[in-house]
């Protein structure tokens, strides 16, 4: 089920109203009932799936928490058994193409695999949920000995399918507060579906046409017209996936429970780092806390510091794809951590950088250089493999033949596309006008609210845009092949 199907706008509100006028102690089972509804509508053989772990990392939790003896060996057991589910789903057709090419070399190749293997919805988020809870409740952390919020936890429908990625910490006890409707979770959790749903259906998808058309063909664009195209693919991703993200916060605010933000303003960072603070936050700080510190994180010489680093963000790339154009994507942004830590080592200390990062222009500079490297990295993202990726990055950087072709023109005819367009700047600046004026006035930013006929007007005018300007078809998110 879709966030952006008319399905879902049935499902929700039904649950919702389910939800709040049945007693505090069915409220876990009518959410966990709805989420497993929620999931086996795309498939529902896959519910056994999401169950069968649910099940094998409970029964593991508690075991490492009680059995001080082998709770070593019941981590390997339950991470292993977690990362060859994960591996077998999503990497299983990788391994055999890549061990295809290698022994092409002897004209050999291994069987091919009998059965067709359909990578399960979510399962990226949910696998490193469970891997999260395991090492936590190893380290010290309390299981949790309820198995329904525990079930509840891990397939928890608002971030069933795309994160953000929860921690068991702060949600678990969420499950036990009192029940108490509040307006605000009304009114703020429509809001951030509204708003979602807005990014989603106006922006994304409109600039996906673009995107598509623009993408197929790189040799035909000019330099200029292919950095529109990777332009508007940066923002189309931004949009879908920050748009996913809203809507499932706004979902889950709906019945008074909270799940982490996402994203933070990420095309204003100022350095790859700070890109990464703000840009899918819960994957990015996973990433931190489960692999990057257990490798050794920065605690041993600069070169292992270094290594941690590439090797984290090219596990990370390879966790959003089973193909070589994610791997180098994460090798690239790897890459790019490493060269921002060294040229701080460099030039830290140097008085004429302080006095130069201290300078007006400093700030812009650092985000439009931030932003186009950022840019580049979207090229592997987003082709479909290495030898399409090339292709784009020759047309960014060179001009491989006449300009017979615009961005613009590549596009599938839509009347609502110029209009798109012009009103996307403004409406871009006016949802994140306080934002933005927090970003650029203060160390610590903050969001700035409005009075509650001018949210009322904005968000009338949301829903009128999105009326008008959506296109004919929605397309699904794109994180959800994730």
């Amino acid at each position: 089920m879709l966030f952006n199907s008319f399905g879902y706008f049935l499902f929700l509100p039904i649950v919702w109203l389910l939800f709040w006028i049945s007693p505090k102690r069915f409220s876990t089972g009518i959410l966990l009932i709805a989420s497993y509804v929620f999931y086996m509508i795309w498939k529902p053989e896959y519910g056994l799936l999401i169950f069968g772990l649910t099940i094998f990392n409970y029964i593991l939790g508690l075991a490492i928490h009680h059995n001080n003896q082998h709770k070593k060996l019941a981590l390997i057991v339950a991470i292993v058994g977690n990362l060859l589910t994960l591996g077998f789903f999503k990497y299983a057709y990788f391994v055999r193409d890549t061990a295809n090419s290698v022994l092409s070399v002897v004209h050999q190749h291994v069987p091919d695999i009998p059965f067709e293997i359909i990578l399960p919805l979510g399962i990226s988020f949910f696998v490193f949920e469970f891997i999260h809870y395991i090492t936590d409740v190893y380290k010290g952390g309390q299981p949790i000995h309820s198995f329904p919020q525990f079930a509840l936890f891990a397939s928890f429908f608002p971030t069933q399918i795309a994160g953000p990625i929860k921690r068991y910490q702060d949600f678990i006890p969420q499950l036990s507060l009192p029940k108490q409707f509040k307006s605000e979770y009304l009114g703020k959790g429509l809001e951030l579906i509204l708003f979602g749903l807005f990014k989603k259906v106006v922006f994304a998808d409109n600039l996906a046409v673009i995107v598509q058309s623009t993408f197929d063909h790189p040799q035909l664009l000019s330099s200029c017209d292919m950095w529109l195209s990777v332009y508007a693919f940066a923002f189309q991703i931004y949009f879908d996936f920050s748009g996913y993200t809203d809507i499932a916060r706004g979902s889950a605010l709906l019945f008074g429970y909270k799940v982490p933000l996402n994203f933070n303003l990420p095309y204003l960072a100022s350095s790859i780092s700070d890109f990464w603070h703000r840009w899918h936050m819960s994957l990015s700080s996973w990433l931190r806390d489960y692999l990057y510190i257990p490798l050794g994180g920065s605690r041993g010489s600069t070169i292992a510091t270094y290594r941690n680093l590439l090797l984290t963000m090219i596990l990370g790339g390879l966790w959003h794809g089973a193909s070589m154009h994610f791997m180098i994507w994460g090798a690239y942004q790897g890459l790019l951590l490493v060269m921002h830590k060294v040229f701080l080592s460099l030039v830290g200390e140097n008085s004429l950088y302080k006095r130069m990062s201290t300078a007006a222009l400093y700030k812009p500079i650092s985000i439009f250089a931030t932003f186009h490297l950022t840019c580049i990295g979207w090229v592997f993202f987003r082709a479909s493999n290495m030898s399409e990726a090339i292709k784009i990055l020759k047309s960014l950087f060179f001009i491989p033949g006449p300009n017979t072709v615009s961005a613009f023109s590549l596009s599938l005819p839509a009347t609502s596309q110029p209009i798109v367009f012009l009103v996307l700047p403004v409406v871009l600046l006016v949802l994140f006008s306080g934002q933005i004026i927090s970003f650029w006035t203060s160390t610590r930013p903050r969001p700035i609210t409005y009075p509650i006929i001018i949210q009322a007007v904005g968000l009338a005018g949301m829903l009128c845009l999105l009326l008008v300007l959506s296109p004919d078809t929605s397309p699904r998110f794109i994180y959800f092949q994730f």
